[in-house]
């Protein structure tokens, strides 16, 4: 089973839609504007809020509590790095590891040796775009919302539209091989 979690460009608040492998839109996610911290909503397709990813604004690192349903589920934190090309991530989220290629968004979500969620990138969209891929229905919840906190962790402090610019010449640029 597959989703794309598209977002939105030129907003004043990190926006996602997500659909399924046919079309259908299954999420939307919107980030809270104007507010010290990042807080991240999920909302079904009926517009019911069923998770929360709330930055923990005094954290040294981007740092992400994750909620379903008003219950703590996990957290999500950046690890710190002095030349930050590489990132990695302390995930403490539903017993997974995080294993592969963030900064090309290329990783897999690992339950103790199982590849279950596959997270690749599309290229040449206008704003990120990425495929997350499930052995098991079970687990689409929680893999949108690490896949959503790793985008936000990455995102922090950056300007979105000046970022989504550089990502599109940037994928271009991958494609001729430069």
């Amino acid at each position: 089973m597959k989703l794309m979690i598209k977002q939105r460009v030129l907003t004043w608040a990190d926006t996602y839609d997500i659909y399924d492998e046919w079309g259908n839109e299954r999420y939307f996610v919107k980030a809270e504007s104007f507010k010290i911290g990042h807080n991240i909503h999920v909302y079904d397709r009926h517009n019911n809020e069923i998770a929360l990813i709330e930055e923990r604004f005094f954290s040294i690192t981007p740092t992400y509590r994750i909620e379903v349903n008003g219950e703590k589920v996990g957290c999500i934190e950046k690890k710190f790095k002095f030349l930050d090309i590489k990132p990695e991530y302390n995930v403490d989220f539903n017993g997974w590891r995080v294993k592969g290629d963030f900064p090309g968004w290329n990783y897999e979500v690992y339950q103790d040796e199982n590849a279950i969620i596959k997270i690749k990138k599309e290229l040449l969209h206008w704003g990120d775009t990425y495929v997350v891929d499930f052995n098991s229905a079970q687990d689409e919840l929680y893999g949108i919302l690490l896949v959503i906190s790793i985008d936000a962790a990455n995102r922090l402090g950056k300007i979105d539209v000046v970022d989504d610019i550089l990502d599109l010449g940037f994928d271009i640029l991958d494609i001729i091989d430069f």
